[in-house]
């Protein structure tokens, strides 16, 4: 019960960062959702008896709810980024497409892999909408968390695949993640330096 509790309340935080139109609400949406991953990864662990998912779970809380929020919000402070993320698509529709994503992975998770896991229909919702976050959001910044929240959606889908993936793996991972991150951050900053903005649609205006 307490796991599918933590389950919709996860999947509830990835409809709630379609729905905001601020850069600041889709960073916070992204801090709760990783802090919700984090209390469900150290629940599995508690279940299973496996002492590495809280030294996972402890990364997770580390990384995606303190580290990363905080570099965020240190690069739109400093590159003075207008707080709009810039929608193609307004709310409304954005939550009838998050609610066609979620029902997508419903039938790929039941009628594809014959699994009837909440959990795992949850996780490919939940790395669907980050995509959507990447394709529909034209701010640079709202890019990275979408990607981001796919990266949580992908360690959902492996917890509930494998009953929690092999230690060494996911610290391997979150370190990748990281390094993507810091990557994503600069070159963040370096658009803004050379083109005085972050919305990566006004690239199409390079084309030749």
């Amino acid at each position: 019960m307490t796991t599918d509790i933590l389950v919709f309340l996860i999947l509830s935080t990835a409809f709630l960062m379609v729905m905001t139109k601020r850069i600041g609400a889709l960073t916070g949406g992204f801090c709760v959702q990783s802090f919700l991953l984090g209390l469900f990864t150290a629940w599995s662990g508690f279940r299973m008896g496996n002492v590495e998912l809280y030294v996972v779970a402890g990364l997770i809380l580390a990384v995606k709810v303190v580290l990363v929020p905080v570099m965020l919000s240190r690069i739109v402070r400093r590159i003075k980024v207008d707080g709009n993320l810039g929608l193609t698509l307004n709310p409304v529709v954005s939550i009838l497409a998050a609610l066609v994503l979620v029902f997508l992975s419903w039938m790929f998770a039941g009628r594809i892999l014959g699994a009837q896991n909440v959990s795992l229909v949850a996780a490919f919702s939940v790395t669907l909408i980050g995509l959507f976050l990447m394709i529909f959001r034209m701010k640079a910044v709202a890019q990275i968390v979408g990607l981001l929240t796919m990266e949580n959606g992908i360690f959902m889908a492996g917890a509930a695949i494998t009953g929690g993936m092999p230690f060494f793996l996911e610290i391997a991972i979150a370190f990748d993640i990281f390094a993507v991150f810091l990557i994503l951050g600069l070159f963040v900053y370096r658009i803004n330096s050379v083109f005085t903005h972050i919305d990566t649609d006004k690239l199409n205006e390079l084309k030749g």
